[in-house]
């Protein structure tokens, strides 16, 4: 095999690793908030059959729905890449739990919880 195609294949691979990654996080962080498919699609905007796509890794979740989705799990979006399953289930242990939430309600969690990861991240940036 040519040594370009070999490369395409391997980038394409990789990529499909990543995104696989992305999805099986982004199920996890909902799982364990208790949110429905259709919660978390009202909350970005979406489709609910969208956001399930991203769910199952069939197509890759935009950058945008990624900083929302992270907001909302009072995360960084760089955990979304996170491969390590101890990482991901320490900061689930945490999730907060609701039934029922509306769209308004979920845009008030998140806005609340990315004001704590900002503060949070002041804090360490003045500590040093």
């Amino acid at each position: 095999m040519p040594r370009q195609i070999k490369n395409n294949v391997t980038q394409r691979l990789s990529i499909m690793n990543e995104r696989l990654t992305i999805a099986k996080n982004i199920k996890l962080m909902r799982k364990a908030s208790n949110y429905t498919q259709e919660n978390v699609a009202s909350f970005l905007g979406i489709k609910r059959s969208t956001y399930s796509n991203y769910e199952t890794g069939e197509r890759e979740l935009p950058l945008s729905c990624m900083e929302k989705l992270a907001d909302l799990y009072g995360c960084d979006a760089y955990l979304m890449y996170e491969e390590n399953p101890n990482v991901i289930e320490s900061m689930l242990a945490t999730a907060f739990r609701v039934d029922n939430l509306s769209s308004s309600d979920m845009e008030q969690i998140a806005a609340f919880k990315r004001v704590v990861k900002n503060s949070l991240m002041m804090d360490t940036m003045l500590s040093k």
